[in-house]
């Protein structure tokens, strides 16, 4: 921590607001309580709305965003408007006390426009690599166009505008060295380790499960690529057989009300609940009384190569999980997870795990154990010190 003192870190994030971006926040804690001076721009969302405050020491600074974006005008008006913003703050805050690093929270793969603005002060530009662009676009629109094209370009220009970059997992490391160009010792793999002192282990409370023996739980985005669309072909074949099962859905995105809509064509208004984004008491309310948590990202290669947090989460609440057969899905989760190939496997292994006790609780020990002794934030924050130890020296 030696070196961490006193030095001064601004981290920028477009795509979700601080404290809401858990690993971000994870992150930016962990570095004020080294010593470091912090200061966070991010975008103003539901539930976030101040334009300015400070938490636990770390100023934040929030921008307008026009939209959520949905197809490539409305990226581009994001994605402009985030510019503008982080520019503008950013010179508003290095004014206020220089700052030393800024560290860049993808996506989109453009806070590099910004940060080159300060190398000519000494300012240095970490980039975290939350999202794989690319193949994000092709999860999304299925094409490699000129916007894919673009995406590349962007991707490259932030590897290379940056001295050193995070990986959130070993395939986010080779994308860094293969395609971006980077050093293999300029790239950390740290991953976003779940926080055990904010997932607390606590009494079901039976009110959401609607009268109902059993509760799924979801959480995470509710977008294009997070395949929820699957999870309700998936429920709609657990209702046919059986109407004992409730799912919570926990979390706001850019398709929520599409999907809502869609949940009540499939005539499931009655067995599904759209939470939304929530505080942290509703969210853990809702997971500590699940009796199975679902993972339906869809099997892209975007998803095959990125770590959910969500999945994590799960394990540190003790609870089996059912996802599909992707890459990093299955590292972080191991035997404490079913996999299956597509939705009426992914129906038919969440009704084997509803009809067998035992075996949920046996897989929630082994996640939880697993969370305990090597994923937890307790390890992967000292990784993150050691990181910037080695940047600031």
């Amino acid at each position: 921590m030696k070196h961490l003192k006193g030095k001064h870190i601004l981290f920028i994030v477009e795509n979700l607001p601080v404290p809401f971006d858990r690993r971000v926040w994870q992150e930016a804690t962990t570095l004020k309580e080294s010593g470091m001076e912090v200061s966070i721009i991010c975008p103003q969302m539901k539930g976030y709305t101040k334009s300015f405050e400070i938490l636990e020491g770390i100023e934040i600074y929030r921008h307008p965003l026009p939209l959520e974006a949905r197809g490539a005008l409305g990226y581009l008006v994001e994605y402009g408007a985030a510019i503008y913003w982080e520019m503008k703050l950013a010179k508003k805050i290095y004014k206020k006390k220089p700052f030393d690093v800024i560290h860049g929270c993808n996506p989109p793969d453009l806070i590099y426009l910004t940060a080159k603005r300060f190398k000519k002060y000494g300012v240095k530009y970490v980039f975290d690599h939350h999202d794989i662009n690319p193949e994000l676009y092709i999860a999304k629109y299925d094409k490699k166009d000129f916007f894919y094209k673009l995406m590349i370009y962007f991707e490259r220009q932030t590897f290379k505008h940056a001295i050193s970059s995070i990986a959130t997992n070993e395939s986010y490391k080779k994308i860094a060295i293969e395609r971006g160009g980077m050093k293999p010792d300029k790239v950390q793999v740290i991953r976003s380790g779940p926080k055990l002192e904010r997932l607390k282990l606590q009494e079901p409370k039976n009110e959401f499960k609607k009268g109902r023996k059993y509760l799924l739980g979801y959480l995470g985005v509710i977008g294009e690529q997070e395949g929820i669309d699957l999870l309700l072909e998936s429920m709609k074949m657990i209702v046919q057989k059986r109407q004992d099962v409730q799912l919570a859905i926990v979390g706001g995105g850019s398709d929520l009300e599409l999907l809502k809509t869609m949940s009540a064509e499939k005539g499931l208004s009655d067995y599904v609940d759209f939470y939304g984004r929530v505080p942290d008491k509703v969210l853990l309310d809702v997971l500590n009384t699940a009796d199975v948590c679902v993972n339906p990202d869809k099997p892209t290669e975007m998803n095959n190569l990125s770590t959910m947090n969500k999945i994590m989460e799960y394990m540190a609440l003790k609870k089996p999980i059912v996802q599909f057969d992707l890459k990093e899905g299955k590292y972080s989760a191991q035997d404490a997870s079913l996999y299956a190939i597509n939705t009426t496997d992914f129906a038919e292994k969440v009704l084997l795990l509803l009809d067998d006790v035992q075996l949920r609780k046996k897989m929630g020990e082994v996640g939880y154990s697993r969370v305990l002794s090597e994923l937890s934030w307790e390890y992967e924050s000292k990784k993150l010190i050691d990181f910037y130890n080695g940047i600031l020296s």
